[in-house]
């Protein structure tokens, strides 16, 4: 928070990737109870795993903004 209590950029990406965190881990969750269930369906399971994909890209896009590139 800045000196006005007002949130940072950084902040709100903090707040997004943790956001984004936690949708990652339910969809895995979902996805390892549809794979475990007799009846999965194929398509619902592509569908979880294309989603969960997109949201590992958003994070990773998100990390790469808070964390700055050191070179070594």
């Amino acid at each position: 928070m800045n000196a006005f209590g007002q949130m940072t950029h950084n902040d709100v990406l903090r707040v997004k990737l943790e956001v984004l965190r936690r949708e990652h881990r339910d969809l895995d969750d979902a996805i390892h109870a549809l794979e475990e269930s007799a009846r999965g369906d194929h398509l619902t399971l592509r569908r979880l795993k294309k989603q969960k994909l997109q949201l590992k890209d958003r994070i990773s896009a998100i990390e790469d903004q808070l964390l700055p590139d050191i070179i070594a």
